[in-house]
């Protein structure tokens, strides 16, 4: 009986650990999917670089939104929770 319940627990502590851990604040990988200015989906080709983090956007239009008021956009998304990229840093010659 013995050998079951240590069977258990093994099997309960190996699904649970995932999940306790990514609640004790483990980092998330990046998750940025829509634009915060127009809510579409994002075009990785079309970004821009604000406070050592990348921006993704739908369309080039809404880079120039976006840096009338970065800080609006900024909140929203600590609001929702979103993690951005890091920017590539810029080498030094």
């Amino acid at each position: 009986m013995n050998h079951f319940r240590n069977a258990v627990l093994t099997v309960f502590l190996i699904l649970a650990v995932p999940f306790i851990a990514g609640s004790v604040g483990y980092a998330k990988e990046p998750d940025q999917v829509k634009c915060p200015v127009l809510s579409g989906s994002v075009n990785k080709n079309v970004y821009t670089d604000y406070q050592g983090k990348r921006i993704y956007f739908c369309c080039p239009p809404c880079i120039q939104e976006f840096k009338k008021n970065p800080d609006k956009y900024m909140k929203q998304f600590e609001k929702e929770g979103v993690v951005l990229e890091d920017a590539p840093v810029a080498k030094k010659d």
